[in-house]
């Protein structure tokens, strides 16, 4: 029992925030492990920031609860807040006149004697902090709150969506950085709209919709998956019907295009070509199956009817 407690840092169990209306997060599970990066991910409104908020201790939930190294979020927030590194979604700095007084400030309160780290940081981040606070633009105001949450290396980061207003050049940099947590073996909770930032990062990553988590996904699983899709167009209709005879498991049927989607395993995948021969083809093309398209899957089966909510 006391070893579970060491492994599992962050652990939500039938955790409720419920706004009205549909709004907020609804009997949520999920733990991470010590070491772990887990990922977040959702539209606006799915209940990302309340999942968070509920871990920080800002907010109190109406049922279940969350607890961080073994201590209760909400009564024990101000001493599980030594711990943890935090960027929020939406940055508010205080009335300083420019960056270098907010960073000496935050290492000030955090007791740290040597800014050689955040100067490392601001390289990284090509951060200008000399800049006036409130007239800093989104992206720098956000690389800011990267070096403030990094500086501490803290053991725990939870990050609210921390590349928003990055440009894509920033956004590997930030990658990087989060490469270089992970070796350190910092236990990582992020959220995110980008799919490919979570996939690049993440060990596990939970599906978020309207307040419910979806399903949690094993990044490294999903990439070393031996199933593969195929989506097949014919120039004939015989040939069409044809294949559709045989075995293969169509995921996807297109008539009105003569047009078929199987999912199919790699050891098949010389039969299928050889099945195919004897047909004439206007295309065949290998759907890459990743963290995107196995989490669109899973919603486009639970919604069927409804329209997609990731475009």
């Amino acid at each position: 029992m006391e070893e579970e407690k060491q492994e599992t840092v962050i652990k939500a169990e039938n955790l409720t925030k419920d706004y009205g209306q549909g709004r907020g997060i609804f009997d949520l599970n999920f733990e991470v492990k010590k070491g772990e990066t887990f990922g977040f991910v959702g539209t606006n409104g799915s209940g990302k920031t309340t999942t968070i908020r509920n871990i920080m201790g800002f907010i109190k939930p109406q049922k279940g609860h969350v607890s961080v190294l073994g201590q209760h979020a909400w009564e024990k927030s101000y001493e599980i807040k030594s711990h943890v590194s935090y960027i929020p979604g939406e940055i508010a700095f205080p009335d300083l006149n420019n960056g270098i007084t907010f960073l000496k400030n935050q290492a000030e309160l955090l007791g740290l004697k040597s800014m050689d780290y955040a100067n490392y940081l601001i390289k990284k981040l090509q951060l200008d902090p000399s800049a006036n606070l409130k007239r800093m633009s989104k992206g720098m105001k956000q690389k800011t709150a990267i070096v403030a949450a990094l500086m501490s290396d803290k053991e725990i980061l939870i990050l609210d969506e921390p590349t928003t207003g990055l440009d894509p050049l920033m956004r590997e940099t930030f990658i990087k950085l989060i490469f270089e947590q992970k070796a350190k073996g910092k236990t990582i909770l992020m959220s995110s709209q980008m799919f490919d930032e979570l996939e690049q990062t993440c060990d596990r990553v939970a599906l978020i919709y309207n307040g419910r988590i979806v399903d949690i996904a094993d990044v490294n699983a999903l990439k070393n998956s031996t199933m593969k899709q195929y989506k097949i167009e014919f120039l004939e209709k015989e040939d069409y019907k044809r294949f559709k005879r045989t075995k293969f498991k169509v995921v996807r049927d297109q008539p009105q295009y003569t047009q078929v989607t199987v999912e199919i395993d790699d050891k098949d995948v010389n039969r299928l070509f050889k099945t195919l021969a004897k047909s004439k083809l206007k295309f065949i093309a290998e759907i890459k199956f990743n963290l995107e398209k196995h989490f669109k899957d899973i919603l486009a089966n639970q919604l069927k009817g409804e329209e997609n909510v990731f475009q």
